[in-house]
């Protein structure tokens, strides 16, 4: 049975999430907050989760952008199910890593098929990144070079993957700052490419045979 997240502060609202999703046959789990689901997500590893955007403390679209910088949990996906209907919220909220975007009132029968729709399209993602004789097994976290276990930290990890993920593509230094390490980061661009010297080291990688660099710009996959 797939566990769905439901982050909403409004109790009458989320008393009938829950009672909704459980009876679309889905296990419910329910936070007022977003820093109670973010304490539990990695180590629960839920199927889906979905969001209102005024929470309170931490927003719904801070919650999500943690989320998408959660080796474990970063592809699940995410419905946000908030009262703010104007575009630009929507846009914010698709930006910020949402996959879909209800607006209250909403229907239940119209939220159930939101939801089939999502963890339809979550199950037939790829699992395992592969490219030459790297493996990244997203179920396990886990990534091999030529069958081998390499150890890397979620930074490492969160690097590669982009990398993987956009093997044609030369992703440059803000860029991965702010999708690794966040919107929110003032750190310096050399942080990048310190991470980029720990992962090609522990790849076997030390000549960039494999991350390519692409000389004041950023770097790709070769």
């Amino acid at each position: 049975m797939e566990k769905i997240y439901i982050i909403e502060d409004d109790m009458n609202i989320r008393n009938l999430l829950t009672i909704a999703v459980n009876g679309f046959q889905y296990e419910a789990i329910a936070f007022e907050n977003a820093e109670d689901a973010l304490m539990h997500i990695e180590a629960d590893r839920p199927d889906m989760a979905i969001f209102d955007l005024m929470l309170p403390g931490m927003d719904g679209i801070t919650a999500i952008r943690k989320i998408r910088e959660m080796p474990s949990v970063s592809r699940i996906p995410i419905l946000i199910l908030t009262a703010k209907d104007k575009e630009i919220d929507k846009v914010a909220g698709l930006d910020g890593g949402a996959d879909d975007y209800m607006v209250k009132p909403f229907g239940i029968l119209e939220l159930g098929a939101r939801i089939r729709s999502l963890l339809r399209r979550s199950a037939g993602t790829q699992q395992k990144l592969i490219y030459k004789d790297l493996v990244m097994d997203e179920d396990r976290h886990e990534v091999t070079v030529d069958g081998n276990v390499v150890e890397l930290t979620n930074k490492e990890y969160g690097l590669l993957r982009y990398l993987l993920e956009r093997p044609s593509f030369v992703a440059t230094r803000d860029e991965l700052l702010n999708s690794i390490w966040g919107y929110e980061y003032d750190g310096e661009s050399r942080t990048v490419d310190m991470h980029i010297k720990s992962l090609r080291q522990k790849l076997g990688d030390e000549d960039g045979s494999l991350i390519q660099t692409v000389r004041g710009i950023g770097y790709k996959l070769k």
